[in-house]
């Protein structure tokens, strides 16, 4: 039987959040590296959307949804129980926060050149204001966000936060959200996030 498929990029948020799960799952996959500039024609005959990550399953199932592919693999096998840590109600209302209000602010930040209405310092503020202030404030009280150990939210988060944190890596270092520093030093520095960010 064929292995699944998974089109992905190595630093997109996105794509870092289904291989996390692929990984964290055991389930032997496939990774084809996508270059965004030359979209394979394979993975646009898939998933006409054009972005990472897309997941071909042997059976021809096609998912297209970084949270869609985390959920599926965590079906499969779930053996850090990412899925059972903490409400699903919860973790899903966290990570919808994270895609649909957080990661635009994201973008602004990391591309403020596309974004001329404000300077980069407002943007970055804004997502603050949006969501990372509130998780540092979770994090002062316990070491993940909704549950230890980590839940779903926790992994899906993560490489979005990560992103946030390489735009102005000086500034990072020196802020004083200490709580959310330190819950992302601790995730970055696992054998599994390690894996699943070395160059194919």
């Amino acid at each position: 039987m064929s292995l699944p498929v998974l089109y992905s990029f190595r630093r997109c948020p996105y794509a870092i959040r289904a291989r996390l799960a692929l990984r964290s799952a055991g389930i032997p996959h496939e990774v084809r590296e996508v270059a965004l500039r030359h979209k394979p024609p394979e993975m646009l005959a898939l998933s006409t959307k054009g972005t990472v990550p897309v997941l071909r399953l042997p059976d021809g199932q096609v998912l297209e949804q970084s949270l869609d592919i985390m959920l599926w693999a965590l079906a499969q096998h779930d053996p850090q129980g990412w899925l059972s840590q903490a409400p699903m109600d919860d973790m899903l209302k966290l990570i919808q926060r994270n895609d649909e209000q957080f990661k635009p602010l994201l973008d602004r930040y990391k591309y403020p050149e596309r974004h001329p209405e404000q300077p980069r310092q407002a943007y970055r503020q804004q997502a603050i204001d949006t969501l990372l202030a509130e998780l540092d404030q979770i994090l002062q009280s316990r070491a993940c966000l909704l549950s230890e150990p980590p839940s779903l939210a926790d992994m899906a988060l993560l490489p979005f936060v990560r992103q946030f944190a390489q735009v102005d890596r000086a500034w990072w270092d020196g802020n004083e959200m200490s709580a959310l520093r330190t819950w992302l030093s601790r995730l970055l520095e696992t054998p599994l996030f390690e894996a699943v960010m070395v160059k194919a």
